[in-house]
């Protein structure tokens, strides 16, 4: 462990930091009770600022969770005696857009009160020194985890010499390994900016490596500002060693984004992939049904505001069977009638995009419509500095696979999967053997338009809900299917992550438009090569 230096030790203000951690040590042999904290509260408002001192190291002797937010607000300010109420100490909090006086004792509402209701506690320089000590010491030696976590990166962010020996004696006490390794991250900051020469080597060697902005900010200065020659380039070689693990951290990180941006053209081309298999249709109104998804999640938030949390599992299961729904009587309207012919069906199912488009337009505005994220959902692991992984995407990844899974099950463990992979192989023969191709044609429909749509519900999490939303996937998600393999599912999971991650990949230098035309290059360059994708399906009728 890295030691305080002997000159810190002689410097009177330390000798007050370290009586402070004296006192903090009675606390477990000297129980406050109740009356003594109320006490040590109501002394806060004494005319006397030396009364107030005492009151302050008071507080911070009686261990009580209250005093950390009592101390803050006398800090900043924010620590005011009702007047009417007989001086009761209190925080002043706006509800309903109106001030209340809240009581620091009992978190009570006193009620309104004007500005002439209250008068602020005033605090002066030396109590000023003497509550950041307090505050330090109370986060520092905070019963909880992440109070302290915090505390130290309070001090890496802003090193102080003062702080050193309360951050030496919290880390000889401390007992959690991720506490500890923040205290040590703050103790090598302190002793850079304030050691001797072989103690600022030592604090560069252990600052080394960390991916921690605050970290990266000392070094920065260590580099830039600092007079000793060998110091400066210790500081630099350590940041050059960190900008090394970034660059590995931001492929990742592309990597992440590459792999979601995949899950969502899986979901969206998968039942494409099936419809286009087993029924040679192109279908140009398949965008739609992720719309259609989408909205259907607009929808269900509408009807039940107040559980927006619970509302996407209930938002799933609605939007497969409207768009299913949808997607069968499409078949049974229009596409039955243009089997054999599939320039017509093409033009029949564009021609039902923009119906079922300007039908959304009509009912909801043009306007886009807010789909709400749960609180489940957003916010981001923050694995560490240079990488962060956002919940929404994690979650639709993890979704993605469910559905992937569950797909597969159907298309194996099932009649109709047994039929609609017959149907596919050679429909003629299927169809001698008894099966009803209609009816197979009918719900593979249905059920690659509902897969859509529950694709239109993870894609509102990501991206705004609009009429034109499924226009942005549409020519994507024939890619896949072209480059996976007609038919294929495992083709269509290969196809759609290999475009997803080349797309991020290639977006920081050609940009999302030229990116996505390098794409279409590559795989016209490929289909040349293997005209039936990556994982060609096989039969008498696709030999044929």
């Amino acid at each position: 462990m890295l030691r305080i230096p002997v000159s810190l030790r002689a410097r009177p203000v330390i000798l007050a930091f370290l009586a402070l951690s004296f006192l903090l040590d009675l606390l477990s042999a000297t129980p406050s009770r109740a009356d003594d904290f109320e006490t040590s509260v109501a002394k806060l408002n004494d005319q006397s600022f030396t009364v107030k001192e005492e009151a302050v190291l008071e507080l911070v002797q009686s261990g009580d969770d209250r005093a950390l937010a009592i101390l803050s607000a006398l800090q900043d300010g924010e620590l005011f005696s009702h007047k009417k109420q007989n001086n009761v100490i209190v925080f002043s909090q706006e509800i309903d857009g109106a001030p209340h006086a809240i009581d620091v004792l009992t978190a009570a509402d006193l009620g309104e009160h004007g500005k002439r209701d209250l008068k602020k506690i005033t605090i002066n320089n030396k109590l000023r020194g003497a509550l950041k000590a307090a505050l330090g010491a109370l986060r520092l030696y905070s019963k909880d985890p992440d109070t302290r976590i915090a505390a130290a990166k309070a001090v890496l962010a802003n090193p102080s010499p003062e702080a050193l020996p309360l951050v030496v004696e919290a880390i000889e006490k401390e007992q959690d390994d991720a506490v500890r390794e923040a205290l040590d991250m703050a103790q090598a900051a302190l002793l850079l900016t304030n050691g001797d020469a072989e103690e600022r080597l030592a604090a560069v060697g252990m600052l080394s490596g960390s991916m921690d902005p605050d970290v990266w900010q000392v070094l920065g200065r260590a580099a830039g500002q600092e007079a000793d020659a060998d110091l400066a380039a210790a500081a630099q070689a350590a940041l050059a060693s960190i900008e090394n693990q970034k660059s590995v951290y931001n492929l990742l990180e592309t990597l992440f984004f590459g792999v979601s941006l995949g899950a969502v053209l899986l979901l969206a081309a998968v039942g494409l992939a099936i419809t286009f298999g087993v029924m040679g249709v192109i279908n140009m109104a398949h965008g739609e049904m992720l719309m259609l998804g989408a909205y259907t999640t607009f929808v269900v938030q509408q009807l039940m505001p107040n559980a927006i949390e619970y509302s996407l599992f209930v938002a799933v299961p609605a939007a497969f069977i409207v768009t299913g729904l949808v997607g069968i009587a499409i078949e049974r309207s229009i596409i039955r009638l243009l089997y054999g012919r599939p320039l017509e069906t093409l033009l029949a199912t564009f021609g039902i995009s923009l119906f079922l488009q300007q039908a959304v337009r009509s009912i909801f505005s043009p306007l886009n419509q807010p789909v709400t994220t749960p609180d489940w959902m957003s916010g981001f692991y923050a694995v560490n500095g240079a990488l962060s992984l956002t919940y929404n995407r994690l979650y639709i990844i993890v979704f993605c696979i469910l559905v992937f899974l569950a797909l597969l099950a159907v298309l194996k463990r099932t009649p109709l999967g047994l039929q609609m992979r017959a149907v596919t192989q050679n429909r003629a023969m299927a169809s001698s053997m008894g099966i009803r191709t209609g009816r197979v044609d009918a719900l593979t429909f249905g059920l690659g338009s509902g897969i859509a749509g529950i694709g239109g519900v993870a894609l509102s999490q990501l991206t705004n809900v609009g009429p034109n939303l499924g226009q942005a996937y549409i020519v994507d998600s024939f890619m896949v299917v072209v480059f996976g393999g007609v038919g294929n599912l495992w083709g269509t999971l290969v196809g759609a992550l290999t475009l997803g991650v080349a797309n991020k990949f290639m977006e920081p230098w050609t940009g999302a438009v030229v990116a996505k035309i390098l794409v279409l290059v590559f795989i016209i360059l490929f289909i040349q090569r293997r005209p039936r994708g990556l994982f060609a399906l096989k039969g008498r009728a696709v030999e044929s």
